[in-house]
């Protein structure tokens, strides 16, 4: 049977995890069918792969957390559709200390249908090539002509919510590219993903799905460096599968690739938080999100970039003054 190890996040371990901020020095092993157990003695290849250093994504380095705005170059995404002009909005979230931002033309919200390529593209380009030379830009599309006429506007990176399931294409457009790309695990599409979603073991079988979306991109010719993993919370997930993701997600820095996470706003946080508005979310966000950069979670994709930038700045703050203690 497979053996998975979750490295346990301490702030005097003895291995730095992924090369950033956080350490380790024990393993949690996991295996099907079998109760977890700790252990001190990590397989050489394991070891490595957990602590070596992640190369910068889209020119930004993996050794702090990084903030991801959204921007929603749509009518009708399910926290902000409509309610700004996309360009406007990426200036603001700049403003407020995104490190990056993400375009996107087409909602995948639970029932969202599909977009025609030539509405999505229109509706990404002009906050493409406004906002590429600010700072890097990433094009949210699951389509390779959407991202190929996004690539040739500026953005320096793509983010696929299939985990190039839906478009065989998009591959090879971003292997020719030269960037880095995002593949998110998600199960079904959105139209019909949130109907009844089943796992064995989710934790798990996220694991294996996207070790093998990463196999599949390499053999695309996208080599593992310019690879960034996402386990796509809320995408054919339900609240229980997304806290058994969230609690145990160091395990996914295994797989050697940083990791992306996109929790703002998403129904289970004010499910639990009791906050039905998603614009009432955002201390829910900012509270799973600290939760995660504990387990060194590099890329953030968020909504409320300012409380996301204010956040991380305390609790880096707290967590130095912790460590110069003796």
């Amino acid at each position: 049977m497979t053996l998975y190890h979750r490295p346990l996040p301490t702030p005097h371990g003895h291995h730095p995890l992924a090369g950033g901020w956080t350490r380790f020095s024990q393993v949690e092993v996991l295996e099907r069918g079998k109760p977890p157990r700790i252990s001190s003695d990590i397989p050489a290849d394991v070891l490595a792969a957990l602590t070596a250093p992640r190369v910068p994504v889209a020119g930004l380095s993996m050794d702090r957390p990084r903030v991801m705005g959204i921007v929603n170059a749509t009518p009708d995404s399910f926290s902000d559709g409509g309610r700004y002009d996309p360009a406007e909005q990426g200036e603001r979230l700049i403003a407020s200390g995104a490190d990056m931002l993400d375009i996107g033309g087409e909602s995948t919200r639970p029932g969202a249908a599909e977009v025609p390529v030539p509405e999505e593209t229109a509706r990404v380009l002009a906050p493409v090539r406004a906002l590429a030379g600010r700072v890097p830009v990433s094009v949210d599309t699951r389509k390779a002509a959407v991202a190929r006429a996004a690539l040739a506007a500026g953005a320096a990176m793509v983010n696929d919510v299939s985990g190039l399931d839906f478009d065989p294409a998009l591959g090879d457009v971003v292997a020719q590219g030269g960037v880095p790309l995002c593949l998110m695990h998600a199960q079904g599409l959105p139209e019909t993903m949130q109907d009844d979603p089943r796992y064995d073991d989710v934790l798990l079988d996220v694991y294996d799905a996207l070790a093998d979306r990463i196999r599949r991109a390499e053999a695309a010719g996208i080599p593992r460096h310019r690879i960034v993993i996402d386990p796509g919370i809320g995408f054919g997930k339900t609240e229980a599968h997304n806290l058994a993701i969230l609690q145990r997600i160091s395990l996914y820095h295994g797989l050697g690739c940083p990791i992306l996470l996109g929790v703002s706003r998403k129904r289970f946080i004010g499910a639990i938080g009791g906050a039905d508005d998603p614009l009432d979310r955002g201390p829910g966000t900012l509270a799973v999100t600290l939760a995660v950069i504990a387990q060194g979670v590099q890329i953030h994709r968020v909504h409320d970039v300012a409380a996301l930038v204010q956040g991380i700045r305390l609790w880096q703050a707290v967590e130095n003054d912790k460590r110069a203690k003796p």
